[in-house]
């Protein structure tokens, strides 16, 4: 059973957001603007759906959280789940790492379901929706004005013109025509060395919950080899191979059969899906001009090791659409949607410095970086303190908008900085809020937090201080928060909704603090509950507008400048 929705938007903009693009990240996007109650085109190049190969398969907790909000909580479901990284080198096991829950979510910390079956899911959601996709459209153009975004396609029946208010580009990696439009640049490495990618349907007892990584086995020699675990008895092979693989004559030789026996054994074994892959890093100028977004591998290009593309792009997808649905409601300005940019392009050139590093890692340039992970690898048979620099992929996670213009520094709650592998930050402004199971408002059925944090700004609070009457605090801040920003808010304990503590103890709230959420589950802010200044101040940040502003919906300028 889905959540209670939130409030829709008083929407008075007659022109849909057009989403270019029907992946995953452009898919996700459309349903969370619909469910925000914004109108919202799909345009994609294709003639129908291509379900074609797993591709990305590996989806992280918090994605998840996203689409279960949505409806698609199938996808959680059907995944196989795994919480235990293995790393190996050669024949002989140097670690693992099991993941993190500080909130003790209801959702596994990762799954691993085929790209197409997650479009399926959501295309099912999409037509629930009434959301149109408009296939065989493959745009060629894209200009904007004052008020909107005119995007050109090419069609069967001829050039069509589509007007937007905004124009959200999920176009992959051969998204060019948008960001050419926008006089974008998109520079960025490729890396020589290939990658080949099979998935086989075989029983491997004891492989169904572990991600294994293989440095220099002896059937790879010299390059690796990493497995992943995906529904209905397959794995996914994937191993680094040289510049010149030729996939066809692997595969009339034999040697790929013989590649695959050498993991598996006698094992009988069918090839559900292959191909490869050279892996390339690229980050756009810019994730936002004008009127128009760039979100997923449009935007942003890395390796695959740590599964930071898609997971990245519907982090992309919920922080675009809140925005935009904030702003067509008119209870943020256009600084809302640059703060798009400030976040997600700072979240892309993490991905991009933590994937690189683990390139560089794998396939070393010179001899001073394959003579220093020979000597990392070989310290790490023994000692346990060279285990952090073994890189295999740190794994997806959700980005810290600790420097956002959104974010309320808390001085009593500094962020300590990129955590260990393996390990979720403490929560502090910026960081995401750990999820857990919960009972929300006006219901007696237990869920999980998140979805009551998706109504708008969320206000939780510790207990009140000693002598202080509880409900005269409540009140206080409930007050504070109707007359300091136009945006929906609500404002309740911890410990009312909180109902196995998980929460409670991850944040350890100080009495009468508050802690200011998003609707995208970042913390915006701890402050003082009984401190009504630094409370406006902290709500109006988080949706980009000054303290000492009026009410918004009057004084919105709009940002016509196309770059």
């Amino acid at each position: 059973m889905r959540p209670p929705a939130p409030r829709p938007p008083a929407d008075t903009v007659a022109d849909p957001v057009l989403v270019l693009g029907a992946g995953p990240v452009g898919q996700t996007a459309a349903l969370l603007l619909a469910r925000r109650g914004v109108p919202v085109r799909i345009v994609d190049t294709r003639p129908e759906r291509d379900a074609v190969g797993s591709k990305a398969i590996c989806q992280q907790r918090d994605v998840l959280d996203v689409w279960d909000w949505l409806g698609a909580g199938t996808i959680a479901e059907e995944g196989l789940t795994w919480d235990t990284a293995r790393t190996f080198y050669r024949d002989r096991e140097l670690f693992s790492v099991r993941l993190p829950d500080p909130g003790a979510s209801p959702l596994p910390p990762f799954v691993n379901i085929s790209q197409s079956r997650t479009e399926q899911v959501l295309d099912h959601l999409l037509d629930e929706a009434g959301v149109p996709t408009l296939w065989n459209h493959r745009v060629t153009g894209l200009t904007q004005d004052d008020e909107g975004v005119d995007v050109e396609c090419a069609t069967p029946g001829g050039p069509v013109r589509l007007r937007g208010s905004h124009a959200l580009a999920c176009l992959g990696a051969h998204g060019g025509v948008v960001r050419d439009a926008l006089g974008l640049g998109f520079e960025g490495t490729s890396f020589d060395d290939r990658f080949l990618i099979c998935d086989i349907r075989a029983d491997l007892p004891g492989w169904e919950r572990e991600r294994r990584f293989y440095f220099d086995p002896e059937w790879n020699p010299g390059r690796q080899v990493l497995i992943h675990p995906c529904p209905d008895s397959v794995f996914r092979i994937d191993w680094q191979v040289p510049a010149d693989f030729d996939l066809d004559a692997e595969r009339d030789t034999g040697r790929l059969d013989a590649r695959i026996r050498q993991i598996i054994g006698d094992t009988p074994y069918e090839i559900v899906w292959n191909s490869v892959y050279r892996f390339h890093t690229r980050v756009v100028d810019r994730m936002r001009a004008g009127r128009v977004l760039l979100a997923g591998d449009c935007a942003h290009l890395v390796a695959p090791f740590g599964a930071r593309g898609l997971n990245s792009g519907v982090q992309d997808a919920e922080n675009a659409a809140w925005k935009l649905a904030y702003v067509r409601a008119g209870w943020a300005g256009e600084e809302l949607l640059e703060s798009y940019h400030t976040e997600r392009h700072a979240a892309a050139l993490e991905n991009a410095e933590v994937t690189s590093a683990t390139m560089r890692f794998l396939v070393p340039h010179g001899p001073q970086e394959h003579d220093r992970r020979l000597s990392v690898l070989d310290r790490a048979l023994t000692d346990p303190s060279a285990h952090p620099h073994v890189d295999s992929g740190r794994l997806a996670e959700p980005f810290w908008y600790t420097d956002s213009a959104l974010t309320t520094p808390c001085p009593e709650r500094p962020f300590g900085g990129r955590p260990p592998r393996g390990q979720a930050p403490v929560p502090c402004p910026g960081v995401i809020l750990p999820d857990a199971p919960a009972v929300l408002p006006g219901s007696a059925r237990p869920t999980r937090l998140r979805p009551l944090l998706r109504q708008g700004l969320t206000l939780l609070l510790g207990r009140a201080p000693e002598g202080q009457d509880p409900a005269a605090l409540l009140d206080r801040v409930r007050a504070t928060a109707e007359h300091a920003c136009p945006a929906p808010t609500t404002a309740l304990y911890l410990a009312d909704v909180d109902t196995t503590g998980a929460l409670t103890r991850a944040l350890d709230p100080a009495p009468g603090q508050v802690w200011v959420v998003r609707p995208d589950a970042h913390i915006a802010a701890v402050v003082p509950g009984t401190d009504t200044a630094a409370l406006r101040a902290a709500l109006r940040a988080a949706l980009g507008l000054a303290s000492d502003r009026a009410e918004p919906g009057t004084r919105h300028p709009r940002t016509t400048t196309t770059r």
